[in-house]
């Protein structure tokens, strides 16, 4: 059992782009990735971090290649992990070759800070024999002087020209394995320059507000500026950019898809925000299986809440629920129909052996 979304988001169709083994755009899932923040010369720490990544959820990692040894430590790093890389490359184009053919899945660079065409002609060569797809990475902090000159700003439109004429110099060259981004860290900036451009190419977009700040300010921005164009049926893949450890950019990525029916991974909680009808301590209880449920793959909804005036019909809806009762006798759910009574001591292993249970019937069939 699941919710039934209100809307059903149409999405826009565009291409299909090949991350390493993730299909990016058309019909695909929308994937979720986030970024290492060590360096990536210190190769363990850079596995480390990119296995806990790929553990809360993240279908691609970017790393970035400042410099020949980090390029070059791709070659180690990609033997001790299983999750395609994208090579976060700017301005010298040797790196983007080295990165490309010590592993990387994906190179994110701006064709137009390369340099001359020769040298993004190399760049191509390169992608095009490793397999190795494209991002235009286009930052309302970093664009082209001439543009910036004509718009005396960063603006929707200066962005959308940015990325068209990078695209172009590709497309020049026969080059169509690409996904495009216009990321700023201005909400209404990033929404309107991403609508724009969904309509001048079907080149698959990834999505995200850029140094969105720290954990509750970047969520919120991230959340209200992704969360418009998504409805809006536009994005194929999605990056949190937060201050913060990089494996919550993930979660909340698959938060927010989880929100709108855009992607099933994990347990959807359903609960209340408590007040003095509850029958047992719901913030806390919800806490405890957030955690306890963490590795939960499978797509559940569990509703947990602490009286009966709304209870019974969360419960209705969702896989698993759980109602507070008086003197500590809540009541159980399954698939919406009242199973038993139990003690609130009782309460949280026994949710869990439910949601287990229920992921094994759900991964087995």
């Amino acid at each position: 059992m699941s919710i039934r979304p209100f809307r059903d988001i149409k999405r826009r169709k565009t291409r299909v782009v090949n991350v390493g083994n993730v299909k990016v755009g058309g019909d695909n899932p929308i994937s979720v990735q986030s970024m290492t923040n060590t360096l990536t010369t210190d190769i363990k720490a850079t596995i480390k971090q990119i296995n806990k990544i790929h553990s809360e959820g993240a279908d691609i990692v970017r790393v970035s290649c400042p410099d020949e040894s980090s390029s070059k430590a791709l070659k180690e790093i990609i033997k001790h992990i299983d999750i395609p890389v994208v090579a976060d490359i700017h301005f010298h184009y040797k790196r983007a070759i080295e990165a490309a053919e010590n592993g990387a899945s994906c190179l994110r660079i701006n064709p137009g800070n390369i340099g001359s065409i020769d040298k993004i002609k190399e760049v191509i060569k390169a992608a095009r024999n490793n397999n190795c797809s494209i991002r235009v990475g286009v930052n309302a902090g970093s664009l082209e002087k001439d543009i910036l000159e004509k718009y005396k700003e960063p603006c929707p439109e200066a962005l959308v020209e940015s990325a068209l004429r990078n695209i172009k110099i590709l497309e020049d060259e026969d080059f169509f394995n690409l996904k495009i981004s216009v990321k700023s860290s201005d909400v209404f900036l990033s929404i309107n320059a991403y609508r724009q451009l969904s309509k001048n190419t079907d080149y698959p977009l990834h999505l995200g507000i850029t140094e969105a700040g720290g954990f509750i300010p970047g969520s919120i921005k991230s959340s209200i500026g992704l969360g418009t164009l998504l409805l809006d049926g536009i994005g194929d893949t999605i990056r949190i950019s937060l201050s913060d450890d990089p494996v919550k950019e993930v979660k909340i990525g698959n938060e927010i898809l989880k929100s709108l029916n855009l992607r099933n991974r994990g347990v959807k909680i359903i609960s209340c925000p408590s007040c003095a009808r509850q029958g047992f301590q719901v913030i806390e209880t919800v806490k405890i299986l957030e955690q306890k449920l963490s590795h939960i793959k499978a797509p559940i909804t569990l509703s947990v809440i602490g009286c009966v005036v709304n209870g019974p019909g969360e419960a209705a809806m969702t896989d698993i629920g759980v109602t507070g009762g008086n003197k500590g006798n809540n009541m159980l759910y399954l698939s919406g129909v009242q199973s038993e009574k139990i003690l609130t001591n009782d309460m949280i292993d026994k949710i869990v052996s439910e949601v287990e249970k229920k992921a094994s019937e759900l991964e087995n069939n």
